[in-house]
């Protein structure tokens, strides 16, 4: 199997090639190196074993074009993308190029050069929207859904809110469609929140990790402070990355069966989490107080997310591993190694 990642200095994208070039899998990384961490995942990548790597982005359709054509790749992880919702309101034509038309100039070169190529590619449970049509109860740490307290699935009508929602909603919509027009073998998941070790979290992006880091500095240096959006009861569902890249590598052995299929990936209920949840355990384990502000809620921030993941169990026989206690305490530890 030849293997061609999009984005692969990112935090899915190096997971996921760690554990292929580990492998000795032919695999070929595709990256223009602007995201925070990005060179230094590189570097650690290095160290794994060989690799090929084009430094590009898949907004210059030629390099792009010519890359697959020359690699002739058997699957393809399409992880490449502008990821904040608050960049995407700030600079809303980046947002649009890089993830629509970026997907739109991969599968056109998939079209013409590589046609018997799988792709999967990476979505956010953000094409459905503020989730307001929804009742919600509120108790002590969190909110909760009435009518979907176990998750949502993908039934969940779309509602493509804020430049983020629609330029991630287009690329989901086009890369199905070129399943059912252009016979291209093609999946999407929809991503609740990621995290573990390689993600370089920012204030807007990667909140597991930003937080996690936050209390890293207040263990350090006890006056520290920081903001959080909302109030703080927002829910998620964690996807460890060691569950993500066993996801990604079955899904790719599994292409065929899952053609034209899309899937909301995260968790699970059992491994959900409010920030205020996160910074209870983020105190105890490392016995610190974390002092923070609250700020007005997000634009489109949805209440409550989990994903309802019994499709992917089902289809694909499976399950996250790393519960969130664990998978957080491994995130600390991680971060306390590299947090410079």
């Amino acid at each position: 199997m030849k293997y061609l990642i999009t984005g692969g200095y990112g935090f899915l994208g190096s997971n996921l090639a760690a554990k292929l070039i580990s492998k000795n899998e032919t695999v070929l990384l595709y990256d223009n190196l602007s995201r925070v961490g990005s060179n230094l995942n590189l570097k650690w990548l290095e160290g794994i074993g060989v690799f090929k790597f084009a430094q590009a982005s898949t907004l210059d359709y030629n390099q792009l074009s010519q890359t697959i054509e020359a690699f002739n790749p058997d699957i393809i992880f399409h992880f490449a993308g502008q990821v904040a919702m608050t960049t995407s309101i700030a600079n809303p034509r980046l947002d649009f190029e890089t993830n629509t038309l970026g997907a739109f100039n991969l599968l056109e070169a998939v079209r013409q050069y590589a046609p018997k190529a799988g792709v999967i590619y990476s979505s956010t449970n953000k094409v459905y929207g503020d989730l307001e049509q929804y009742a919600y109860t509120e108790d002590k740490t969190r909110y909760n859904c009435k009518e979907c307290p176990n998750g949502f699935d993908e039934n969940t009508q779309l509602e493509f809110h804020s430049p983020y929602g629609c330029s991630k909603g287009a690329a989901d919509q086009y890369i199905l469609d070129y399943s059912r027009i252009f016979k291209i073998n093609t999946a999407v998941f929809r991503h609740s929140s990621m995290y573990g070790s390689r993600q370089f979290g920012t204030f807007d992006q990667g909140w597991v990790s930003w937080f996690c880091q936050q209390a890293i500095m207040t263990k350090n240096d006890p006056k520290t402070e920081f903001t959080i959006s909302g109030s703080g009861k927002q829910v998620r569902d964690l996807l460890h990355a060691d569950d993500m890249v066993a996801l990604y590598k079955t899904a790719a052995d599994n292409i065929a069966k899952i053609n034209g299929q899309v899937f909301n990936i995260g968790g699970g209920i059992e491994n959900s989490m409010s920030l205020l949840e996160l910074f209870s355990l983020l105190e105890s384990e490392l016995k610190i107080k974390l002092n923070y502000q609250k700020l007005a809620p997000r634009e489109s921030d949805q209440k409550f997310f989990v994903a309802d993941i019994t499709k992917a169990k089902k289809l694909l026989n499976w399950t996250p591993k790393v519960d969130k206690i664990t998978g957080i305490k491994n995130m600390l530890s991680w971060l306390e190694q590299n947090i410079n």
